[in-house]
């Protein structure tokens, strides 16, 4: 990956193409992102850009965090995040990364967490069949079935499917496309849905895919 930029969700819509299709789309405020340190081979053993996003003010941060900053010589910010590239030639501290880094056509990888949808059953959550709901099944519709533990093992292995908390995982969608780069409104729309509700931080990387073609 050699460009990244961190962004914040901020729903979806449709737009046009020039043949008149419709292409839904993703609108994503992208940046500005100031470059707050800069992760080399020589010095670190790996290259990367640790990047803010949001600015906020000193009070809010704890003194670690506000020292990075002001070592920087940038405005304090809610996210700090550290984003891996395979060089960072021509990057300088207190730069900003915006969303003129992305062009109409790029292809993307867009991550993020997804929704979180509480305690859910093992219908909404791995998608199982629910019982037949005749004569003589009894008010067990929608439970998971036995556990299939009789004296040996007498417990119920790991990883098997049951209820539980669903959502709230970190998800990377691969391959999107950038449909349109507003450059006046920090904005990136791309084409498709993009993990987590509106209004969360996501962060977006030239595709791998399409550096492998």
């Amino acid at each position: 990956m050699n460009k990244a930029i961190i962004g914040r969700k901020a729903g979806m819509t449709q737009v046009f193409a020039q043949d008149g299709k419709m292409i839904p789309v993703t609108v994503v405020e992208a940046g500005p992102c100031p470059i707050v340190q800069i992760k080399t081979q020589e010095a670190d053993g790996y290259t990367a850009l640790k990047l803010g996003f949001d600015e906020t003010s000193e009070k809010a941060l704890n003194k670690p965090e506000l020292g990075q900053f002001k070592k920087a010589g940038v405005k304090p910010c809610k996210v700090l995040k550290e984003v891996r590239l395979d060089k960072v030639d021509g990057y300088k501290v207190g730069d900003f990364v915006k969303a003129d880094v992305f062009a109409a056509g790029d292809r993307v990888d867009v991550a993020g967490v997804s929704k979180g949808h509480g305690f859910t059953g093992v219908i909404k959550r791995w998608n199982q069949q629910r019982l037949k709901e005749t004569h003589g099944v009894g008010p067990v519709h929608r439970e998971p079935g036995s556990m299939g533990s009789i004296s040996d093992p007498s417990r119920v292995f790991k990883h098997k499917h049951l209820a539980g908390q669903y959502g709230v995982e970190n998800v990377t969608v691969q391959n999107l496309e950038i449909v349109r780069v507003d450059i006046g409104r920090n904005a990136l729309l791309i084409k498709g849905a993009i993990p987590g509700p509106r209004g969360s931080v996501v962060t977006i990387f030239n595709s791998v895919k399409q550096k492998e073609n």
